[in-house]
């Protein structure tokens, strides 16, 4: 997988996470799915959150060890 695709792979697990985040939040407070359905409304919003979670934070800091490597690599390049 070239580093491009790479990339935007990542991009995209952060649209899903930050969209997930969003949902879990909005089920937690507007839609109040808890009240509604109990434990298994708790549970869905926090499954929501954490799977968000997951995918966000973690790409997030993968993404940015490769901007700052492409940007380096790039300096090198230029100094050449």
């Amino acid at each position: 997988m070239s580093e491009l695709a790479q990339i935007r792979l990542l991009k995209v697990f952060i649209v899903i996470g930050l969209f997930l985040l969003v949902l879990g939040h909005y089920l937690l407070s507007y839609a109040d799915l808890p009240a509604s359905m109990g434990v298994t409304g708790i549970i869905i919003c926090a499954s929501c959150i954490a799977f968000g979670l997951m995918f966000s934070l973690p790409t997030k800091m993968y993404l940015t060890f490769l901007l700052v490597k492409r940007e380096q690599d790039n300096r090198k390049h230029a100094d050449k």
